[in-house]
Parts: structure tokens; sequence; C-alpha cells
């Protein structure tokens, strides 16, 4: 088991606030360092986007901005970003700034091309004044800077084939040993977790006041209203979550906390929880605890199946939801061992087909599975080890999830971006 300190570097590595989708903010990001370095006026930014960049980035809102896509993104990056924000460079934007990003993108000085034989999650930023240009290279993580060039000169170069071996995956951790460090970790070290389930609620309660994307947590609650549906525990956890996402997806300039790089992972894998919480009345410590447990169990399972895959991200946090709620309800490594094998056998098929309001639909979708899933684990009930991809093994469970997520779904990944660039 790793000590203390392993995992409270890990979460705080993999759990950090972002403003707006961390596809478009990554390409953001990049140009944003490549102006920093070049110190002059940007006359155009050309840009080399891995696919899946590609895909979660082309149909996203931008914060602030009311548009969608990677053009604005990436004209807001030079206009007015901050590269020492990190996932929050483009915070400070306001009406001025999209009005100067709108006009470069307008005028055509935003060039985009496919990078090909490249790892998933890669952006390479060239932007370039009268006389001189600057690369920057983000590799493997969304913040990952890895090559920095002024004209000709190396000033950066950390390329590497590999750079979606995520470090997670070289602690000797797992699903119990997490669960362990959950319950006996010193409160005063796993307290600023909490932090980014207060940032998660802000923005999820902003999501219900107003209207954002499909309003899918906003008609939850009118539903609930009208008593169509329950208001109950379960529709509080869909709700509350899924309007988050609704504002994040469509461009809403309040922060989320991440998890493992995805706003929507870290609203999905934080906001059950939160609802479940409030709902029994637990104290900050227990809910703390429960909050840990949620976010490295979503870590674990994505550092296996890397950032960006044809496989839903959200089934991970999921997964992780899910163990955070049954730990709130007494659930003990027994009942977390079943959850997770439960909604593994119930939404592994899930697919990606890139970052857009509809995410919260599938956000909604995977928290009511996470709810059964739990329900039914708690009444000692779980998927056999004879059924689908299940295994005794709760580890080999989560491989054949993340194998299937990461290599058996590459050409799936494929046609899903053939299809979505057809359709522009």
């Amino acid at each position: 088991m790793c000590d203390i300190q392993s995992y409270i570097e890990l979460i705080r590595k993999e759990v950090k606030p972002a403003t707006g989708c961390t596809e478009p903010i990554a390409i953001a990001l990049c140009v944003a360092k490549a102006k920093e370095v070049l110190g002059e006026a940007v006359e155009s930014i050309a840009l080399s986007l891995s696919p899946n960049i590609i895909k979660n980035a082309m149909g996203v809102g931008i914060p602030g901005t009311g548009q969608v896509g990677i053009h604005i993104a990436a004209a807001l990056g030079v206009v007015a970003g901050d590269a020492t924000l990190g996932l929050e460079v483009l915070s400070k934007v306001n009406d001025a700034h999209v009005e100067e990003a709108t006009r470069l993108v307008e005028e055509e000085r935003v060039h985009i091309e496919v990078a090909q034989q490249v790892c998933k999650l890669y952006v390479k930023g060239t932007v370039s004044s009268k006389e001189h240009q600057v690369t920057v290279v983000i590799q493997g993580s969304h913040t990952d800077i890895a090559y920095i060039a002024y004209d000709k000169k190396i000033i950066l170069n950390h390329l590497t084939d590999n750079p979606e071996t995520d470090k997670c995956c070289d602690l000797a951790i797992c699903i119990e040993h997490i669960y362990q460090f959950a319950q006996k970790a010193p409160y005063e070290d796993i307290t600023f977790i909490l932090e980014g389930a207060a940032m998660n609620k802000t923005i999820a309660l902003e999501g219900l006041d107003k209207c954002y994307g499909l309003k899918v947590g906003k008609t939850i609650e009118q539903n609930i209203q009208r008593k169509i549906i329950a208001d109950d525990m379960k529709n509080y956890a869909i709700r509350l979550t899924a309007a988050a996402s609704d504002a994040r997806m469509d461009g809403c300039l309040l922060p989320v906390m991440t998890n493992s790089g995805s706003g929507n992972q870290g609203i999905t894998v934080t906001l059950p929880v939160v609802a479940v919480g409030e709902w029994l009345k637990c104290s900050e410590e227990t809910l703390a605890r429960a909050l840990i447990l949620s976010n490295l169990v979503a870590i674990h399972i994505k550092g296996h199946l890397g950032k960006l895959s044809a496989l839903c991200g959200v089934i991970a946090a999921g997964i992780g939801a899910g163990c955070g709620m049954a730990y709130l309800l007494d659930g003990n490594m027994n009942h977390i061992r079943a959850t997770i094998k439960n909604m593994i056998g119930d939404v592994s098929g899930m697919i990606c087909d890139g970052a857009k309001t509809g995410c919260a639909l599938k956000v909604a979708t995977v928290v009511e599975s996470a709810f059964n899933a739990m329900l039914l684990a708690l009444g000692d009930i779980e998927i056999t080890k004879e059924e689908g991809i299940i295994d005794e093994n709760l580890e080999t469970c989560i491989q054949n999830l993340t194998c299937i997520g990461s290599k058996g779904m590459e050409e799936t990944d494929k046609m899903i971006l053939d299809i979505m660039i057809s359709k522009k």
C-alpha cells in the first residue's frame, strides 16, 4: 500500500480546477504559452491536433463566448489566455476579448490540421508574428507542456513516445488499498477535497437556476415539481450532477473541479456523493472520506484507460461515485467491490462521441447506473464471474473494462471521428 503522502500527491495532481471543457482549454493553454514566449503581436495560429482532441473540442461551448469549437478557443488563448493559470487559462475572458478573438477567426488566421500517428492527447500550436514564430506541444496530459521552440531554437524538449503511460499506474495501488486509505487518512490531510465539492455544487446550482445546454438537470427538477417523478435521493443526485454538466458544456464561466483532466468526470465523481451526503446529513469528515474514495477509484481506473478514449470517461467517474455513495450508506469493502462489478456490467459500452451539451444526458445515465449498482451491492447482489467481462478478481474486472475501452475500441474511435468530421 502506498504511503499517505503518495496518495495525497496523486489526488492533487489529478484533481484540479478548470474553466471550460479541458480539450479546447488545452488548445488555449498551448497557444497562450506560445504567445507568452513570442512576446509580440500574433499574426496567425497553426494547430496540429490529435483526432481525440479534435473530437472533444469541436462541438463544446467555450467559456464566456456563446460560441463553440476549436477556432475560437485558440484565438482566445492568444488574445486573453494566461498560461500561468493552467486549466483556468481563459478565466479572465471578457466581451472585448471575445470580439477580438472572433475577428481573428473571421479573418481566417487560425488554421487546423489533424496530427497523424501521435498520442491521443496531443496539441501542437505555432503562433507567428511578422518575423518570428513559437511552437509549443502539449502531450499526454492537458497541462503537460513537452516542447517549446522559438524559431529554430529548441527551448524545451520532453517529447516521448509513450506519454500516456499514466503516472498513477506506477503506484502499487488497488481498490482495497484506496478504501483503506479513505478510512484511515488523517482528516486534516484530506479536507481540501471539500473545496472541489463546494466548487462543483456552485456550478450545479447555476445550471438549475438558468437555461444551459439541454437543461437536463433543470428539466428533472421541473418534473419533480410537477410530481411526475419523485423528489428522492437518487433524483436529487441525478439532477444536481446533470445540471452542473449542462452549465459547463454550454460555456459557463464558473470553474469546476476536474478529475483525471476532465470537468465532467470531476462533476460526476463528486456531486452524486455530495447529494447523498446532504440527503443523509453526513458530517464533513464522512463526506470528505467518501469523496477521497470516489476520486481515487476514478483516478485508478482512468490510469489504465488513458485520458482520452472511445469509452466515455464518465463511466470511470460514475464507478467512483457509486463507491462514494456506498461508503456514505455504511457500505464495506465487499459492497464497494460489488458496486464496481455491477457498474462494469451495466454501462461498459457507452461511447465517447465528443464533448457537447448532450454529455449531460450521459452524466445523468451514469449517475442512475451508479445508484442502482450501489443499491444492489448493499443488498449483497453482484454480477457473477460467469457473466460478460466480469471476473472474480476486481482488478481484473477493471483491466477488462479499460482494455476494451483503450485497445479494443480503437477502430470505433476512428469511425466516430470520421462520422463527426463528415458532418462538417
